[in-house]
């Protein structure tokens, strides 16, 4: 099942992380749609992205945020399973077969971090913020600052997109009433490149939010089943090119 899945990468000054991470990628998922995210990088991100085989690379024009990132890789994405995960290093490629065998269980399915390798501050923030997150919005996933998820694209169209909606993917998805299975993953230390995060920054966009998306999600529109809209995307259709103002490469060398 591994080769009907799209694995969406977005990358933001990580050069010395694109080419370890993407060689990973193809040896754990063998045959996947693999989308790299330039997430207006001003390193060498792109010249890396442009020079790997075999990718769907996606450039912003300026630095859009993760979530945009997360956002257009699966507009791109064309096969039926999307699978997202970071571009730091940090995430284990080799976790994401369990994550895809996981969706025959359930609608989606949420990596966890079983042994979180950060610093204490970043874990007692990401312990504080999980809890409050769980309490208002009762999406009962632990760990959703984990970037390991897979999706069925066919479940994207329950997303609506916003800065930071990428720490709130299980709510949208909840809220649509879909099945939600969590999987335990390997953690890494990040060996190349540095955080974009601060935890006093994290900390307060967080919580403003987590008011948003809870206000969001009581007046969202709750079709019943079977009256869902749909909405289909086409590879590099027009529409989301002119979204984000971005640039697509196809680089189709073996």
């Amino acid at each position: 099942m591994t080769t009907d899945a799209s694995i969406i990468v977005p990358f933001f000054n990580e050069e010395d992380n694109v080419d370890p991470v993407l060689a990973e990628l193809r040896g754990a998922v063998p045959g996947a749609e693999i989308i790299a995210v330039n997430d207006g990088s001003t390193d060498g991100t792109a010249t890396r992205l442009a020079r790997t085989p075999g990718i769907l690379t996606v450039s912003f024009p300026r630095n859009l945020g993760q979530s945009a990132a997360v956002y257009a890789g699966l507009l791109h994405a064309t096969r039926s399973v999307c699978v997202m995960m970071d571009g730091d290093g940090q995430n284990d490629s080799a976790d994401i077969p369990r994550l895809i065998a996981a969706l025959e269980r359930a609608d989606v399915a949420c990596g966890y971090r079983l042994r979180r390798q950060d610093d204490w501050r970043r874990r007692a923030a990401s312990r504080c913020a999980n809890a409050i997150r769980r309490a208002v919005l009762h999406d009962g996933v632990r760990d959703t600052g984990c970037s390991l998820k897979a999706v069925r694209r066919e479940h994207v169209r329950f997303l609506v997109p916003f800065n930071g909606l990428h720490r709130y993917l299980p709510a949208f998805f909840r809220r649509a009433g879909l099945s939600i299975v969590e999987v335990p993953v390997n953690h890494r230390p990040r060996t190349r490149g540095a955080s974009k995060y601060t935890v006093g920054g994290r900390a307060w966009r967080g919580l403003r939010d987590l008011v948003g998306v809870q206000w969001l999600l009581a007046r969202q529109i709750a079709f019943p089943p079977g009256l869902t809209p749909r909405l289909e995307w086409e590879h590099g259709n027009g529409a989301s090119r002119d979204l984000f103002n971005e640039t697509v490469e196809e680089n189709t060398r073996p």
